[in-house]
């Protein structure tokens, strides 16, 4: 997860990177950029006012001067006021951001009252509300940021692979957080690795092992519904689990590297460490191996265990070589260097600003990206995995991709009641491998 603290410490290097990334990547210049589509100012609108959405706000000020944050929408009214204080923070003494108070929304739908605002909207509520809000704001022919996972569910990802089709008919731009796809790091190593570098791939290990993440403790008075909305990480029907909300960064790499998407899954996973009363339902740790049709086989492990090996990283296995994407480096089959990448991270353009750079270098020239089906299918990829975690089971992309599996509500309001419940002790129902069933 990236927090807005987190994106705010990068602010110099943003600021001073932000014109290099127009150059190398936006098929025209900043100037030209700004009048090839006019001089029209480009109204932003943020959903979800967490810490990824503050510094996606950020990072879409400082892609294109003519941008105006003019609406925002959150759940809660003291996380979208903390957001506008961090968004105009960052600017101080730059630019004057400015949101009318009868344009900050609050409520369950509150986002289509922002999305109707805006030219360009930023999707960045916890996941599980990203089908609808994504299927809202290309019903009414905006461009969009939107972070990933897509889904938490088979029933959400069909709804987003169809609204892509939508956003393709209507040639919006789409970008979605896999931020990997914008580091020129990966680029490098893919354009080798495309090239034959280390021939075909047959296997690799991709890994998010660290610590975890916050936890956000019951506080009295909160209803069962807020305290999940509060504590959103730890239900798989606003979160996924970290398989999918963590993890996919690295899934994704696969898929990409291997140039295609895993036809079964089988793993293992569970809780020892994290399994107290503010955990959820989701688990600690997750082991899969994915198979391709070509006959990879790729071994993917995430786990948030304090005190244990941290290592977030992809590395893949060829018939003449290997590459180790943290490192930067391809190697021949005795281990002798082909290619290390000559730059550090800092050196190079910060992919979270490129990414919003090219999205409104795109609106501006007339492009399209079109990101979403891509992270539709990885994000289907990390949900088969969970899904043979949690049941024990090999798991197909078919069955994934048609499983009546429907974690996310239709709709959501403050009367709902959370899919997944506390026993009278507090705790809720963990997954159980050789009894859960999809």
């Amino acid at each position: 997860m990236n927090t807005f603290k987190e994106e705010n410490s990068r602010r110099a290097f943003i600021k001073t990177s932000a014109l290099a990334t127009g150059a190398m990547f936006a098929p025209m210049s900043m100037n030209a950029m700004v009048h090839g589509f006019g001089e029209k100012k480009l109204k932003l609108a943020l959903v979800g006012c967490g810490g990824r959405g503050s510094g996606a706000a950020v990072q879409a000020l400082t892609a294109d001067p003519n941008v105006e944050l003019v609406a925002m929408a959150d759940a809660f009214a003291d996380r979208l006021e903390s957001s506008l204080k961090a968004i105009q923070e960052h600017f101080e003494g730059e630019k004057t951001i400015k949101v009318k108070e009868k344009n900050r929304f609050v409520g369950f739908d509150a986002y289509k009252k922002a999305i109707d605002k805006a030219d360009v909207v930023i999707l960045t509520t916890p996941p599980g509300f990203r089908p609808y809000h994504f299927e809202y704001a290309i019903a009414q022919d905006k461009h969009v940021f939107m972070e990933k996972p897509v889904a938490t569910d088979p029933a959400g990802i069909r709804k987003v692979l169809e609204t892509a089709q939508a956003a393709k008919a209507k040639k919006l731009n789409v970008v979605v957080g896999l931020q990997r796809h914008y580091q020129q790091k990966y680029i490098s190593l893919l354009e080798h690795v495309r090239g034959g570098a280390i021939g075909k791939i047959r296997s690799g290990q991709v890994y998010w092992n660290d610590a975890g993440v916050w936890v956000r403790k019951r506080e009295a008075g909160q209803s069962e519904l807020e305290y999940q909305m509060r504590n959103w990480y730890y239900f798989n029907w606003l979160c996924g689990d970290h398989i999918l909300e963590q993890h996919i960064h690295n899934i994704d790499i696969a898929n990409w590297f291997i140039g295609d998407y895993p036809i079964e899954a089988q793993g293992m996973g569970g809780r020892q460490v994290r399994n107290g009363i503010d955990h959820g339902e989701i688990f600690d740790h997750h082991f899969v191996e994915f198979t391709y049709a070509s006959g990879a086989v790729v071994s993917s492990q995430c786990r948030h265990q304090p005190g244990t090996m941290s290592r977030v990283d992809e590395v893949f296995q060829g018939t003449k070589g290997t590459v180790t994407l943290g490192k930067g480096v391809v190697e021949d089959l005795e281990g002798n260097s082909l290619f290390e990448y000559p730059r550090k991270w800092g050196e190079d353009p910060n992919p979270y600003q490129v990414e919003h750079d090219r999205l409104f270098a795109s609106i501006r020239s007339g492009g399209v990206l079109e990101d979403a089906e891509n992270a539709a299918k990885s994000t289907l990829t990390a949900i088969m995995g969970r899904m043979a975690t949690y049941s024990g089971k090999k798991i197909t992309w078919e069955q994934a991709l048609n499983a009546d599996l429907q974690l996310m509500p239709e709709a959501v309001t403050w009367d709902t009641t959370p899919p997944t419940l506390p026993n009278a002790e507090g705790y809720y129902p963990i997954p159980q491998p050789g009894k859960t069933q999809f």
